[in-house]
């Protein structure tokens, strides 16, 4: 006889783990299909296990409270939603891989609004016909940047590809060889012309270009001249590079537009916050730019979004792209959108009510503050790790000012194994266990060490649930490891 097959028969049937008081209570949470499954899932795993082993009945261990705890586990699983929220403990405050910059409360509210509602997208209120979604945003983006008109699109890359199609298909645009960028994603500009049709004249060198090299380079083939922010590398020492408002003489002596993409973005004065300068589109629009785009979640604190603003008959233009409706923002979007840049026309204290920027210029004594105060209670969690609060440099991060670090303080974890590999193991299952706390938290290993920066912990609430869930953290530890060493 086959005692496999013999073993496998004694797993109990579907609708006898359904029945147990366990699952019975799951069901008050989840549907009863769910949990069907779960059952369902969690037996053809244990006959899978069982089919692969050579075990007889007796040492076979398929307990039936075991297999009830392995639905129950399975329900968590399959009930845990995958954009979970973590804790950005990197030292990269506005972090691409981490959602970039966390939203303004005005933003979530209009959001929230905005999903449980009908709203009028497209509809106007005055006239009772059909309206412009772009008009919920336009006149605030241009009391705000001192432009004529308005658009937005899903992201930076969509505008950048919406207005060079829309202003340069099938002819020429002219750039710097020094800003012929790539972002994250393999976003080349090179590339990204080519996509919207146009033709690629890179003038200068790559550390400098002059006025002359754009005026050698204008003919009858050019479309447009763009000027590209430098905003993830900074080439430095010998350079040169040719101002805004000289791009934009050139340019409208020869009768083309002039764009600019400022990438990031920002809609206040950083400099005055104590950060590193930025360009404004403010100031990009009054240096003659036509066509300005930069991003809504980076910098300026808002919903991921694209956002171009210039001369009136250039946004017309950009507007009537066949892309424009492909790219478009969705209420949500736009909801978020409203609020945050409401937040920017109205507060006097921009640098409190944006998430982003307070973080960004949160003082360094906060920071340090926090770490004494965190320091007793985590340097005891773990016998063979140790704990210190050491000094750090954040960064702002998303490409933004890629040179220009901030002062921080981060616990240094790091295990005291002597050998090198074991030390390497401990410091992959310390990760491991900081990322399966109910909220994950995610930091960054250098020097044989796990760098949590404090920078982006703030607020009571926070830093008490940072704290609470630490007295899980060994527990994970020691699975890891075990899990690491068989």
């Amino acid at each position: 006889m086959n005692t496999t097959m013999d073993v496998r028969r004694r797993l109990p049937a579907v609708d006898a783990l359904m029945a147990d008081p366990s699952l019975q209570d799951t069901l008050k949470r989840h549907s009863r299909s769910l949990v069907r499954r779960s059952v369902r899932e969690t037996l053809d795993d244990a006959r899978r296990r069982l089919q692969n082993q050579a075990l007889d009945a007796d040492s076979l261990p398929i307990e039936f409270g075991d297999l009830v705890q392995r639905c129950v586990s399975r329900l968590d699983t399959l009930t845990q939603p995958n954009s979970r929220a973590v804790f950005n403990l990197t030292g990269t405050v506005i972090h691409t891989n981490l959602g970039r910059s966390p939203l303004p409360e005005p933003a979530i509210e209009a959001m929230a609004e905005a999903a449980r509602h009908p709203i009028a997208l497209e509809y106007d209120l005055e006239s009772g016909g059909r309206g412009d979604r772009d008009t919920l945003v336009e006149s605030l983006l241009c009391e705000l940047t001192g432009a004529e008109a308005a658009t937005v699109v899903n992201n930076n890359a969509g505008a950048v590809v919406l207005a060079l199609g829309a202003l340069g298909a099938g002819r020429e645009a002219v750039i710097s060889r020094g800003e012929l960028i790539e972002i994250g994603g393999a976003f080349r500009m090179p590339d990204i012309m080519q996509a919207a049709g146009c033709s690629l004249h890179e003038v200068g060198a790559t550390n400098r270009t002059h006025a002359r090299d754009f005026e050698g380079a204008l003919n009858d083939e050019t479309g447009l001249i763009v000027k590209a922010h430098t905003s993830n590398y900074a080439i430095t020492g010998f350079t040169k590079s040719v101002p805004e408002h000289e791009l934009a003489e050139i340019a409208h002596r020869h009768g083309v537009p002039f764009l600019v993409d400022l990438g990031s973005g920002a809609l206040t004065d950083l400099a005055a916050l104590g950060l590193p300068y930025e360009a404004l589109p403010r100031d990009t629009i009054a240096a003659g730019a036509d066509v300005v785009t930069f991003s809504g979640d980076k910098l300026l604190g808002g919903p991921q979004a694209g956002i171009i603003v210039g001369k009136r008959e250039m946004i017309e233009r950009i507007k009537r792209h066949p892309l424009k409706r492909a790219l478009r923002l969705d209420k949500l979007m736009l909801a978020a959108l409203e609020a945050t840049l409401r937040v920017y026309r109205d507060s006097d204290t921009p640098a409190r009510d944006i998430p982003a920027l307070a973080m960004l210029t949160r003082p360094e004594v906060d920071i340090a503050a926090l770490g004494e105060r965190l320091l007793p209670s985590v340097r005891t969690l773990l016998d063979d790790v140790d704990v210190t609060l050491q000094d750090c440099m954040s960064q702002l991060g998303s490409g933004s000012l890629p040179v220009d670090r901030l002062p921080s303080r981060a616990l240094v974890w790091r295990p005291q194994a002597q050998e090198r590999q074991a030390r390497e193991r401990a410091l992959r299952c310390l990760e491991m266990a900081f990322r399966c706390l109910p909220k994950p938290v995610i930091g960054r290993l250098r020097d044989g060490a796990l760098h949590l920066d404090l920078r982006c912990l703030m607020g009571e609430a926070q830093e008490r649930q940072f704290v609470d869930q630490l007295k899980l953290l060994k527990s994970h530890y020691i699975a890891s490891r075990t899990r690491e060493e068989t």
